[in-house]
């Protein structure tokens, strides 16, 4: 943390902000649905394609920023299944994106110990793409700092039913199917994230109060972190405040709170509501 510390530039509020971060208590798994893209460039009478190009750099800063602050997995919702049915044009152009981003950013990840590691139906992706992010897997594997998973082709739904899949499979192939037994680790050591750490916060940028079929299993007990904040605009400042939203909170996966054991019960009817963080008009 002492390195984004050192490089804040004032009037921007990010040494502030960095200030008031206990670093002993930031996510250790971090996953971002990055949504907004063709909005901002439509508010800007701009082609959509022009907001995936401005997203980028949002990209790189979630990256040196988690990074730098050691977060051990950041997880990028890149391109779902559906996003097939988007134009031929903007679909084309995200492949090329995605391999421009790639060759200009390999060395900086190896650099900093980032391991890239590409989750979703990867094999249906055009062959030039899954070349380069299998160039890029291979390039960054001995990173030790950070793992950087890109769900690409990804589908949370599709995720289980290939982890299911996969268990099966494997009892075949071993003669254990008849004895074949499925709790949760089973399923977590099957999923494209097996070895990592649930996310602890999950950031939405644009407003919407959805999860868009990102990681089911993995955020069943995930802090939620909505920001109206568009992506190509959602800044180092936007992100450390998401970090500072998430220590706020008291995580009790189910169980009470320290100060709430002797206190009645709330109504079974009481509804929590996730928080929103919005950005000035």
């Amino acid at each position: 943390m002492q390195d984004l510390l050192d490089r804040s530039h004032k009037p921007e509020p990010d040494g502030d902000l960095l200030a008031q971060l206990d670093s002993d208590r930031l996510p250790a798994h971090v996953a971002i649905i990055m949504d907004g893209n063709g909005r901002w460039a439509r508010r800007r009478s701009l082609p959509r394609v022009a907001g995936h190009k401005a997203g980028i750099e949002s990209v790189r800063m979630a990256v040196e920023t988690c990074g730098n602050l050691g977060i051990q997995a950041l997880t990028l919702y890149a391109f779902s299944i559906e996003n097939w049915k988007r134009p031929r044009a903007e679909v084309t152009t995200l492949w090329r994106l995605l391999r421009v981003y790639l060759r200009k950013e390999l060395n900086t990840l190896i650099e900093n110990g980032v391991r890239l590691n590409p989750i979703g139906r990867l094999d249906q992706l055009p062959d030039s793409v899954r070349r380069d992010l299998d160039d890029a897997v291979r390039a960054t594997a001995a990173g030790n700092r950070m793992v950087l998973n890109i769900a690409i082709n990804y589908s949370g739904r599709a995720e289980i039913v290939d982890a299911f899949n996969r268990i099966l499979e494997n009892a075949r192939r071993d003669g254990t199917l008849p004895s074949l037994t499925i709790d949760e680790d089973t399923i977590n050591s099957a999923l494209y994230t097996a070895g990592l750490p649930e996310p602890d916060l999950l950031i939405r940028t644009s407003g919407e109060m959805r999860v868009s079929n990102f990681l089911l299993w993995q955020i069943a007990y995930s802090e939620l972190y909505v920001t109206d904040t568009l992506w190509p605009d959602f800044s180092r400042a936007e992100l450390l405040r998401a970090f500072l939203e998430y220590q706020r909170r008291e995580r009790r996966f189910g169980g009470l709170s320290s100060d709430s054991a002797l206190s009645p019960a709330p109504d079974s009817s009481e509804t929590h509501l996730v928080g929103v963080a919005h950005s000035p008009k």
